[in-house]
């Protein structure tokens, strides 16, 4: 992701995305870049105008979500009915911290 990443910074600075120019971005940044996936992002970012793709990108956005409707809901004699509202369970940090270590093994 990260030679992705220096590709895209090289293009929002106006430079050429070249093998000297990517691997610069990388080990400034502090990675050790493999030449070979440097190659191979060359190789499939060749003919491709990111300006123009990441234009296109942004005109692509998530629709908003729909309100929700209020709800009346009714019982068959048309009374309306009364929601039990469910505690929310909270969770101490302790067990955040435990569910996040599950990620990562």
């Amino acid at each position: 992701m990260e030679y992705v990443y220096g590709a895209l910074l090289l293009n929002a600075a106006g430079k050429p995305i070249d093998e000297k120019g990517l691997t610069g971005v990388l080990t400034a940044a502090g990675f050790a870049p493999d030449a070979a996936r440097v190659k191979g992002l060359l190789a499939s970012l060749e003919g491709v105008n990111l300006t123009e793709v990441l234009a296109k990108a942004e005109t692509f956005s998530a629709p908003a979500p729909a309100a929700a409707a209020p709800s009346d809901k009714k019982d068959a004699k048309g009374e309306k009915k009364e929601e039990e509202k469910k505690e929310e369970k909270g969770v101490s940090e302790e067990e955040a911290a435990e569910g996040l270590s599950a990620l990562f093994g």
